[in-house]
């Protein structure tokens, strides 16, 4: 599903990421952890494809993205939802519409977007939530409302920069809950966090990285 060799990201001359090589499959959900500025948003946004890695070479889905055509990018990314590491929630759209905008971009009908956000809501827990605007949701709420917004398009790769990194313990645990909720629906997830409790006991795989480098590989 994912793939990289050898993959090297400078900015500025300075090296990001470094020679990471990884193999993530179908229907995985894992972990990277590292220091702050350790490489894991770099690897994300590789992934997203909103930054090309400057040596070696990255599969997305048997997708190549070394021969991908810019024409191709938007088609690729509709396969993969991004939760931000800041909400970048509308604030002057309701709960709804901030969910049902990437639906709206691609033409569905009123009535099937209605009946299918109303559904990912209620999944998420905030389906009495529908008409309130960001600034009156609690911040646990509003990392809901982001992440439905990243899979209302049923995406077969899920990302997350630091899920919790604001939140309090027990409204991250219910996070990491919905998380594997999404995950055992199918969609292969990676997360990058500095939360221990996101990946403690799951079983899943965890990729540590530091200074830009892979420096090891456990299980959660």
């Amino acid at each position: 599903m994912i793939h990289f060799s050898n993959v090297t990201k400078f900015y500025e001359r300075q090296a990001a990421i470094k020679n990471i090589t990884f193999s993530i499959e179908k229907g995985e959900m894992v972990f990277m952890t590292g220091p702050s500025g350790a490489g894991e948003s770099t690897l994300l946004k590789i992934i997203y494809l909103s930054e090309k890695p400057d040596e070696g070479s990255v599969t997305i889905a048997e997708w190549d993205l070394s021969k991908l055509k810019e024409s191709s990018i938007p088609f690729l990314r509709r396969n993969i939802g991004v939760v931000f590491q800041d909400s970048r929630l509308l604030d002057n759209r309701n709960v709804f519409d901030n969910v049902a905008i990437a639906l709206r971009i691609r033409g569905m009908l009123d009535s099937e977007i209605q009946e299918w956000v109303m559904e990912i809501l209620k999944m998420v827990n905030l389906r009495h939530k529908a008409g309130s605007f960001p600034r009156a949701l609690s911040g646990g709420e509003q990392q809901r409302v982001v992440i439905a917004r990243a899979i209302v398009g049923e995406p077969t790769i899920l990302l997350a920069d630091e899920p919790t990194g604001n939140l309090d313990p027990d409204t991250a645990a219910g996070i990491a809950r919905l998380f594997k909720e999404i995950n055992a629906r199918g969609t292969t997830i990676v997360i990058a966090t500095h939360n221990r409790e996101l990946y403690r006991n799951t079983g899943r795989r965890v990729f540590r990285i530091d200074g830009g480098n892979m420096v090891g590989e456990e299980i959660g």
